[in-house]
């Protein structure tokens, strides 16, 4: 039993993660629904803890139940009302600390802090969230609008002109074009250099398909072979 004890685990104070639901309360003056707000205190450990409840401005809150236990594995609603709603108070806020420590002492073991603010209107924040997510929403399509545009120019401009295999391989076919036909025997030009009429025909077809000139090419071979 003695080393049972040991081994439980070591409840440092302040150093107990305390899981509550939610951290952020919100009230609205408009509308009383939210005037009572719920905490949830939820005990995943293996004993029960006792908690209390503390507040930077009590006048302004009721707590129901500021204190009291939660059994192993269990959870407790804290219900906190605003008791004092008044437009000298809106978007203060105030904050609610959550104590919890094990039944058997005092010392506390963790602690959470909770932010509450009153604000003037839910439709009001309602209406600005939306705004909100409308400009960021717009911003984003304005920043997509001028990158694409931004980015035109230079794709026209890497994609206007020939690639050097498209010059080169132009350059040989009007080079083939202007050697002697095969038969031709007053030329200067060496006979291993002479091409047959299909070979120029070639040249003629593939010069014509890269840059548009096969008529005016077929019909200088025509006019060579004549």
């Amino acid at each position: 039993p003695m080393q049972q004890q040991k081994r439980q685990p070591e409840l440092v104070e302040g150093n107990l993660p305390v899981f509550v639901f939610p951290t952020e309360l919100i009230f609205y003056a408009d509308d009383q629904s939210t005037h009572k707000q719920v905490l949830t205190l939820y005990n995943p450990y293996e004993f029960a803890l006792k908690f209390k409840v503390l507040c930077t401005t009590p006048n302004k809150y009721a707590v129901v139940d500021a204190t009291g236990a939660v059994k192993p594995q269990c959870c407790v609603d804290i219900v906190i009302r605003h008791r004092d709603v008044r437009a000298s108070y809106y978007g203060v806020m105030d904050k609610f600390r959550l104590q919890v420590s094990e039944q058997s002492q005092r010392k506390a073991l963790g602690k959470k802090e909770i932010i509450a603010t009153l604000l003037p209107s839910a439709k009001e924040q309602q209406q600005q969230k939306e705004e909100e997510e409308k400009r960021i929403k717009e911003h984003l399509t304005e920043s997509v609008f001028f990158e694409q545009t931004l980015c035109q120019p230079e794709n026209r401009t890497a994609s206007s002109g020939p690639s050097l295999l498209t010059v080169f391989l132009g350059i040989v076919c009007i080079a083939a074009l202007m050697l002697p036909t095969l038969g031709e025997m007053e030329s200067l030009v060496p006979l291993y250099l002479h091409l047959s009429v299909n070979q120029k025909l070639v040249a003629a077809y593939v010069l014509g398909k890269y840059f548009g000139f096969c008529k005016c090419f077929l019909a200088t071979s025509v006019i060579w072979e004549t």
